[in-house]
């Protein structure tokens, strides 16, 4: 479950994001890469998010807001019938995927939720949250080894992104220390 997902992750850099997807999203990865400070991090950061969120069908935006929603009041019974019925009529909606991931994830349900994030990453590659989700379900299964990997990933992409630096450097001691 795990490596197949991992695969996807380590692909990032030449996987091709979903047509469903705006192209001005290239640029803020440029850009978001380059960043100087971390205030235009994000901002870039802030403006990609907006990008993931936008569809073309209304339907489906309003759709995952209420699903969001339900996340965020936890009524993760409705979240996931809103989800479902998202991925299901909308199926190239990278983002609709990455929040049943994050629902997924936050019921316990990790290789539902690896399930999830594989699929996010098949339809945006450098979907840096997705990635760092998956980061954290190895974390929950004691494979740091592979988390290590995907914040890596992660850390290409976002290189200012304070949480996975610092996940990272634990990490990296983590492995690199004596064994025990």
């Amino acid at each position: 479950m795990l490596e197949d997902t991992l695969k996807l992750v380590l692909d990032t850099a030449h996987g091709t994001p979903c047509a469903s997807l705006p192209r001005s999203l290239d640029a803020l990865f440029a850009s978001l890469a380059q960043a100087e400070s971390a205030e235009h991090a994000a901002s870039v950061e802030d403006e990609i998010w907006a990008q993931w969120l936008h569809y073309p069908q209304p339907l489906a935006r309003e759709a995952l807001e209420r699903a969001e929603q339900a996340i965020a009041g936890r009524d993760f019974e409705q979240a996931g019938r809103l989800l479902d019925r998202i991925v299901e009529d909308f199926p190239d909606y990278a983002e609709a995927w990455n929040k049943r991931a994050t629902l997924r994830f936050l019921q316990g349900r990790d290789s539902d939720s690896v399930h999830d994030i594989g699929r996010t990453l098949m339809l945006e590659p450098r979907h840096f949250g997705a990635i760092c989700g998956f980061a954290q379900i190895c974390l929950r299964q004691d494979r740091g080894d592979l988390a290590l990997f995907a914040l890596q990933r992660a850390h290409a992409l976002h290189p200012t992104m304070d949480s996975v630096n610092e996940a990272i450097a634990q990490l990296a001691t983590r492995t690199s220390g004596p064994a025990h």
